[in-house]
């Protein structure tokens, strides 16, 4: 029998969002088989999870990490990844420790190389749950679709903020944009809440005002920056300057982005498309699908993307408020989307 993470019942205010989870999201089948990884912080949420697999009928297996290695992991137990290239479907619902980004990525190696419609909830919680995982995932899916085929169009994507930001990015046919909408399929894993768009950008240049979040454990530590900004000044796709009232913010993000030769790198240029997140709640998980631009230094996706870099980091930053234009045609004011 799979390991059982609930045993007094579930709460049922979690079911609607692992509902979507599970079934409308990734689709599962009586059929298939799933694994589910989670971690003693997140057990309540993985035993909603886990009660919906049941309803459906799959084969599953379930794993709490910490009953398998020391956290922070160095590194994804084998047996997690040798149970997880028997499945056809799967989520990770944990919370992140500094240093594990490693371990995630060889579960996503995993992933990628069996094609495996995976769910990734990391930092999940209980307000998420509410919030952004009781989107509509089908429209979330139609909107991102218009905005990712004019995305692909676009040379040039111009963002403006009330609160300072004025940045552009210049875009490559090469470099492929990404519909991650909540709707997971085989070709592409996604995080849940989903609801974006994303490429890694040919190059960026500009000012970009942080009064959203941070991202990766820099997120808990700071969490909605609106009354203490982080500004970015990008030249070349490099991170150019930084300042913020918040001094330990500013070193904390600092030392992240220098990590490795890339890690100060713009290698992600996202727009937000989950109309069911309204506000910033301090969670990256949720806030980078806010309608509006996020963008992330570091790891460019390039197995998606088409880059030809790669980063051993990777830290979203999200602001508030934006104006986008794609090539001059405006879509979006003030946050609200114009197609």
């Amino acid at each position: 029998m799979p390991e059982r993470v609930y045993l007094n019942g579930i709460d049922p205010d979690l079911i609607p969002g692992a509902h979507n989870a599970v079934e409308v999201c990734l689709r599962l089948k009586p059929n298939e088989r799933i694994t589910i990884i989670t971690d003693t912080a997140t057990r309540e949420i993985a035993a909603a999870l886990q009660s919906e697999v049941e309803r459906i009928g799959s084969e599953y297996s379930l794993f709490v990490l910490e009953h398998h290695a020391r956290r922070p992991l160095s590194f994804m137990p084998q047996t997690i990844l040798d149970d997880l290239a028997r499945s056809q479907v799967s989520i990770f619902a944990a919370q992140t420790q500094p240093g594990e980004l490693t371990a995630r990525t060889q579960m996503t190696s995993v992933v990628n190389n069996r094609h495996i419609r995976h769910g990734h909830m990391v930092n999940i919680n209980r307000q998420i749950m509410l919030e952004g995982m009781r989107a509509d995932f089908v429209k979330v899916d139609q909107l991102s679709q218009r905005l990712v085929e004019r995305a692909r169009k676009a040379d040039r994507i111009v963002c403006k903020t009330p609160h300072g930001t004025e940045f552009e990015a210049e875009l490559s046919p090469k470099l492929r944009w990404l519909k991650t909408s909540g709707l997971i399929t085989r070709d592409k894993w996604g995080n849940l809440p989903g609801g974006e768009i994303f490429t890694a950008p040919m190059n960026t240049n500009g000012t970009f005002v942080v009064d959203g979040v941070v991202g990766d454990y820099l997120c808990e530590r700071f969490g909605d920056l609106e009354s203490n900004p982080l500004t970015i000044e990008v030249e070349n796709n490099r991170i150019r300057s930084l300042r913020s009232g918040n001094k330990t913010l500013c070193d904390e993000f600092r030392a992240y982005t220098s990590t490795d030769e890339n890690s100060n790198r713009v290698g992600e240029f996202a727009i937000g498309t989950n109309t069911a997140c309204t506000h910033i709640i301090g969670h990256i998980l949720q806030d980078e699908k806010i309608p509006g631009v996020h963008i992330a230094f570091g790891h460019p996706y390039a197995e998606h993307t088409g880059a030809n870099w790669s980063s051993k980091t990777h830290i979203d930053c999200v602001g508030r408020d934006f104006d986008i234009w794609f090539d001059g045609e405006q879509v979006m004011r003030r946050g609200k989307f114009l197609v």
